[in-house]
């Protein structure tokens, strides 16, 4: 398994949920955490740690899940 270490932020959580089709209750589900840590770390507020940023890399490696941050605007 070629798993690279992710930087989990804000946007390529929320990017990922939604390339999986998940709502924010999904995804905890799928994490065994809770809708409300989805939703502070989709704000920005916390970023996923240990396990959880591990589950999120794999789950993201097995939905072929590629994050293109959009470059900022000038």
């Amino acid at each position: 398994m070629s798993m690279k270490k992710q930087q989990w932020d804000s946007k390529r959580i929320q990017a990922l949920r939604r390339h999986l089709g998940l709502t924010q209750r999904e995804l905890a589900d799928k994490l065994g955490t809770r809708q409300q840590t989805i939703s502070e770390w989709e704000t920005g507020m916390y970023r996923p740690r240990g396990a959880s940023a591990t589950l999120l890399s794999m789950i993201a490696e097995r939905a072929k899940f590629e994050y293109q941050a959009k470059p900022k605007q000038p």
